[in-house]
Parts: structure tokens; C-alpha cells; sequence
């Protein structure tokens, strides 16, 4: 069996895929290449829907070549901030929220997600999970604007009333070159 703790980003969907089931609306907040995509659309099934955002027209591009080659049809591509999410799916109907921060591998790294949207993109996403869904955020620091966005996160979720959602927080502490951090968060 493989290490599935060094692989922080399966890690995190490991966890999220538990929350979620056949027919499930769940969103990928950030598509990117399309790789948490296509397995949000696997989990949920035909009958299920993944809304999946991006600002950026070559994620756009990257994760359509992904679900066609895979034959997937059960995913809505909007070219929009994850910050309009709650436009697009009513309040407590997601079973899951999966954002993967950063800038888009492969991609310009001078466009990030910022702290400001972020936080506003995940009370966006708390409005819109069900009771008993889920968000998942893996976070990177290794960069000026992941170190200030992570900050703000942990500040943000540190804050979370207690009566309402769990929140759990995975650091790989010895790891001395940034790896990706994951932050849970489940609504009661």
C-alpha cells in the first residue's frame, strides 16, 4: 500500500469523497486541470452534478479536454470566481466544497487566489453545504500571497462557531519545502 499521507492533495479528497454520494451536488471551486473535477464528477455519478469554477480561460480549456476524454457530461464549467458559487447552487444543497489554492500548475503563477476572495469564496461555500457536508481546502505557502491567504484562513476557521461546524487542520510539520496543508471543515 502506498503512503497516502505524502500525497497530500489524495489525502484531502480521500476524506472529501466519504461526504459525498451518487445524485450528490458537490462544486470544485477551483477546477484547474481538472483532475479533482473528474473525480467529484466520478463520485457523484450521472445522476449527480459538479459545478466546477475557474477564472482563468486555460484551466477552462484544460479541464474540458479532461472530462471529454474521460466521457464525462455531469459537470457545469462556469468561467467565473468560486466567490459566485451560491449564485449558481442553493443554499444548504452541496454535499462538498473542494478548493485547491494557489496559482494553476503549469500556468502564470503571477494569478493566485487571494486571501480576500478566498475567504469570501469560503463563506460562499459554507451558505452552501448541507448539514453533514463538507469543505476542503488544501492550502500552499510557498509563495508571498499563499503565506498571507493560509494565515488568513486559519484565523478565519479558528473562528468558526464551535455550535455549528468541525474543523480539523493536517500539517505535514517536518517537511521543511512548503508541502500542502489541508483544512476540513463539516457542518453540524
Amino acid at each position: 500500500m502506498s503512503n497516502l499521507i505524502t500525497r497530500t492533495t489524495e489525502l484531502a479528497m480521500s476524506v472529501t469523497l466519504t461526504y459525498i454520494k451518487p445524485g450528490d451536488t458537490v462544486i470544485d471551486a477551483t477546477c484547474g486541470t481538472g483532475q479533482d473535477t473528474v473525480v467529484l464528477a466520478r463520485a457523484v455519478g450521472n445522476e449527480g452534478s459538479v459545478y466546477a469554477f475557474d477564472i482563468q480561460k486555460s484551466a477552462h480549456l484544460l479541464t474540458e479536454a479532461r472530462l471529454k476524454s474521460h466521457g464525462i457530461t455531469n459537470v457545469h464549467l462556469k468561467m467565473q470566481s468560486f466567490v459566485s458559487m451560491s449564485d449558481h447552487i442553493p443554499e444548504r444543497s452541496a454535499a462538498a466544497v473542494v478548493f485547491n489554492l494557489g496559482y494553476l500548475p503549469g500556468g502564470d503563477h503571477s494569478i493566485t487566489t487571494t486571501a480576500d476572495t478566498t475567504l469570501e469564496g469560503l463563506e460562499a461555500a459554507l451558505r452552501t453545504i448541507r448539514p453533514g457536508g463538507i469543505v476542503t481546502v488544501v492550502m500552499y505557502d510557498g509563495h508571498e500571497e499563499g503565506a498571507e491567504e493560509k494565515k488568513a484562513i486559519l484565523e478565519w476557521a479558528e473562528d468558526l462557531d464551535q455550535s455549528r461546524y468541525h474543523v480539523a487542520y493536517v500539517s505535514l510539520l517536518n517537511q521543511k519545502k512548503h508541502p500542502p496543508e489541508i483544512l476540513w471543515i463539516t457542518k453540524k
